[in-house]
């Protein structure tokens, strides 16, 4: 009877030592995920959940060793109810139980759960077991399906994510350095523009002076410039412009023409 007794206690102090390790496991986490919301990762979270787990297997381990007795063959019996405050209950149980009352009692020493909750997994006991063996085998079947079905989806998704990295940081060049000293030039510069026609010329095919109109000539002003609409006073041309447009009437080329009659041409035939 006191070798029983040893090992009784002997577990109870493994156990205790165990739920503590456990408790201050859940304690980190749950301040993790309260206080450190912006900062913790799912890895964190996983690795917290590892260590709670293992704990529970640890657990597992002591209450089935041989040599400990079996728990279940002891009864806990409360020796003193009472409705007035406790300072050594509060204080052992970290300050959650001031009391040990009536009301209490049958919920931190129950070996069972209660009622309504032990009929409804007794229900739920008694529809998996009305099961037939091949209709739970074709509901295993279709729930691996599925879930086959949604791993193939992420499993695409992140290989889709991981190509649309990788083609990001190999993205071509979308400018040439070519063309911007060229919009630079003309910017700036003018390069590659045509020259402006002088206001009341009439500009020709390539928009420069055509070649009838020249500094002095017949239908310009008086000092050679255009002649404006009738009841518009001519202003007067400086040399410089009058200088410019005999240089750009040099420059116009002459351009023959051979127009022929439509009535001497064939639907068929084209103008040569």
């Amino acid at each position: 009877m006191q070798r029983e007794e040893k090992q009784l206690e002997l577990t109870i102090e493994a156990l205790v030592t165990r739920l503590s390790e456990l408790k201050n496991q859940l304690h980190s986490l749950l301040y993790k995920i309260e206080v450190e919301t912006d900062s913790i990762t799912w890895p964190t979270v996983l690795d917290n959940f590892a260590l709670i787990s293992a704990q529970f297997t640890a657990i597992s381990k002591i209450l089935s060793t041989e040599k400990i007795p079996p728990l279940r063959n002891f009864t806990v019996l409360p020796l003193r109810l009472s409705q007035d405050r406790d300072e050594e209950l509060f204080q052992l149980t970290e300050r959650r139980i001031p009391t040990f009352s009536h009301d209490l009692v049958p919920d931190y020493l129950r070996t069972k759960p209660e009622p309504d909750i032990e009929t409804k997994i007794n229900q739920f006991v008694n529809k998996a077991n009305s099961i037939t063996f091949e209709t739970a085998q074709k509901q295993s079947a279709a729930f691996n399906k599925v879930l086959n079905h949604v791993i193939e989806i992420i499993n695409k998704s992140r290989e889709d994510w991981e190509s649309e990295a990788g083609s990001r940081s190999g993205i071509g060049q979308t400018s040439s350095l070519n063309d911007t000293h060229t919009l630079v030039s003309v910017i700036t510069m003018g390069k590659g523009l045509k020259p402006m026609v002088p206001q009341g010329v009439p500009a020709g095919p390539s928009g420069i002076m055509p070649p009838g109109i020249r500094p002095g000539a017949p239908g310009s002003g008086p000092s050679g410039g255009p002649q404006g609409p009738p009841g518009s006073q001519n202003s007067p041309m400086n040399p410089s412009q009058a200088a410019q447009m005999g240089m750009m009437a040099k420059a116009a080329p002459v351009i023959k023409t051979n127009v022929k009659p439509a009535s001497q041409l064939h639907y068929r035939q084209m103008p040569s």
